[in-house]
């Protein structure tokens, strides 16, 4: 799967999708979702929660800003969604720096939101939509240091 130049897909292959993004991920464990509403962002991160033995249920945090999830191989992975932050600010509130700085993977939604809180390098992963359940996916890899 070539990322850079990004391709289209149907939800259908998203567990495919889901693989290919954690092999080529260059190892980096912030990871950026954009894209409009619908377009497939958590959807997505479900589907890579179970590859990597997520067990436990994956949503949207969108009320409780941030959700851990525990892998079978013990790996903590962090998901936020700043969909209703209001002052960017409250994403110190709950400690965002600490989470980011962890080593553990965080995956973020709605990302724009908190943009001066984030790491200089991420995976930014934009999903646009191209019909009912088609999406084009690019992916590029952010390092501003």
């Amino acid at each position: 799967m070539n990322f850079d130049s990004g391709f289209s897909f149907e939800l259908s292959q998203i567990h495919n999708l889901a693989s290919g993004l954690i092999e080529n991920a260059f190892e980096e464990k912030i990871w950026i979702f954009e894209g409009e509403m619908g377009a497939g962002k958590t959807t997505l991160i479900k589907a890579l929660a179970q590859k990597l033995g997520v067990n436990s249920p994956v949503s949207s945090p969108t009320f409780g800003i941030v959700n851990e999830y525990d892998s079978e191989s013990g790996e903590i992975i962090y998901h936020f969604d700043f969909y209703r932050i209001v002052d960017p600010a409250e994403a110190l509130d709950i400690g965002i720096e600490e989470y980011f700085y962890s080593g553990n993977r965080c995956w973020v939604e709605w990302a724009g939101k908190v943009a001066e809180f984030l790491p200089d390098k991420f995976l930014k992963i934009t999903l646009e939509m191209e019909g009912a359940t088609s999406r084009k996916i690019t992916v590029e890899r952010i390092n501003d240091e």
